[in-house]
């Protein structure tokens, strides 16, 4: 009993977190030193990332039916990420003016040493314009894209590429069915890599406490205390509101992900679980299309977590540097971050640089003032990155309920633990296409008419 619950990858991955805080406590300098664990693991799986957003991009629009259902999926996915990160923006707006974590600091801007931000602010240097965002969507080559692991440059040759191939029809058989088993090599791959969750999680963890110690947790403990609570309410009422109108329990949902979400927690990075939450979503009776076309995209359109973190932090290094901000000075930040939000990469690091951008952009709140969240931001992070996973998925289910492309049944099912998904999606993997052809089809859901 004992060895079975060890053995779930999530258990392991709490343990190496456990040990990596307790060892990072008490020896912080080996703590600090193990930093290449983590770090191995984030490469380990980028390495796989882009090759997984392209195949399964190109499969979810070949395998469409007609280019309708195409834009059908595309342009409500759309509305949801919009609608969504604009209200976590706006949430973490009220919520840090409602408890004003930064007021009564004092700080002097003028006295921060920025050099400890010096590698985000120049990497923020010029910021995006409108125009500029939508010349970036176009890539160089797609050997670049994938190279540079450019999420939404990877997304617009995908998309293109998967409605050329729809378009051939029975001729683009073989390029589909070839990229089908690219795509079933490349998750074994990840499957190997999964193994490491834990020891990354350990070493991402004792380089965190070691390095910046407990104590900075503490002096900026009201910022990091209200990020976690707001990120907590926003998943539980607002996303617990969505996932009750497409049909399905966020408490069952979260038990179902709880590998990835542990994972995450350990490595604080969204990006770490994108190919297992795909298969969980997918095994749980999500259309493979659907899961294949949002997922990718909610990465960079929907980061939840993010856009919470990104109005309370810019708002707080105004409180505590004593910025004054009027209403519309609040009100063009929001504006600001969405379109600054869109493009964040899930990988620790990303936040700081589109928050200095953001700053940089307005000119007026200190961008010197980002040291001050130094201390806490790599803790905040995992705040951030948890909430970008579970909205991600939560999303997908729920755009995938609004186009009529997810099996509530088989879902159900698989929440309440009457089937194992795993099991059962070998089983359809392996059985040979005749044999398949005789399990219910509502194991892999197709995209309804209108």
């Amino acid at each position: 009993m004992i060895r079975r619950f060890i053995g779930k990858l999530y258990v392991q991955v709490l343990i190496g977190v456990t040990a990596g805080v307790l060892l990072g406590v008490f020896y912080p300098q080996l703590g600090s030193d193990l930093k290449p664990l983590g770090d191995v693991f984030i490469k380990l799986i980028k390495m796989v990332f882009a090759p997984i957003i392209f195949a399964t991009v190109v499969l979810g629009i070949a395998r469409m039916e007609n280019m309708k259902e195409l834009g059908r999926v595309g342009v409500r996915a759309l509305i949801y990420f919009e609608i969504l990160s604009t209200f976590a923006l706006a949430l973490g707006l009220v919520v840090v003016n409602v408890v004003k974590p930064g007021e009564g600091m004092n700080i002097n801007a003028s006295q921060l040493d920025a050099s400890a931000i010096a590698s985000y602010t120049a990497s923020a240097a010029k910021p995006a314009t409108f125009v500029d965002f939508m010349l970036n969507l176009v890539p160089t080559s797609i050997v670049d894209a994938l190279a540079k692991n450019d999420i939404l440059q990877i997304l617009v040759f995908a998309t293109f590429f998967g409605i050329a191939l729809s378009h051939v029809g029975p001729r683009a058989k073989p390029v589909v069915d070839v990229l089908d088993s690219f795509t079933h090599g490349i998750f074994s791959v990840v499957g190997m890599i999964m193994r490491l969750a834990p020891l990354a999680a350990f070493g991402a963890m004792a380089f965190t406490v070691g390095k910046y110690g407990l104590g900075s947790v503490v002096s900026l403990g009201k910022l990091m205390g209200t990020m976690y609570i707001t990120c907590f309410l926003f998943v539980a009422i607002v996303l617990g509101a969505i996932a009750r109108l497409s049909g399905f329990s966020l408490w069952k949902f979260l038990k179902y992900i709880k590998d990835e979400i542990f994972t995450v927690l350990g490595t604080s990075s969204s990006e770490s679980v994108v190919p297992q939450l795909m298969r969980k979503l997918e095994n749980a009776g999500v259309s493979k299309p659907v899961v294949g076309l949002v997922v990718p995209a909610g990465l960079t359109f929907n980061p939840d977590g993010q856009c919470i973190y990104y109005t309370m932090a810019a708002i707080f290094i105004a409180q505590a540097t004593n910025t004054p901000l009027t209403m519309t000075d609040q009100l063009v930040v929001l504006g600001v971050l969405l379109l600054t939000s869109k493009g964040s990469a899930g990988v620790t690091g990303s936040g700081f640089i589109t928050l200095a951008a953001t700053l940089a952009s307005m000119g007026k709140i200190p961008v010197a003032g980002m040291v001050l969240l130094l201390g806490v931001d790599r803790f905040m992070s995992e705040a951030r990155a948890i909430t970008n996973t579970i909205g991600n998925a939560v999303g997908t289910i729920a755009i995938a309920r609004w186009v009529g492309a997810v099996d509530t049944v088989r879902l159900n099912e698989v929440l309440d633990g009457k089937t194992d998904p795993e099991d059962l999606h070998q089983l359809y993997e392996e059985l040979p296409a005749v044999e398949a052809a005789n399990i219910p089809t509502r194991l892999e859901p197709q995209l309804s008419r209108p």
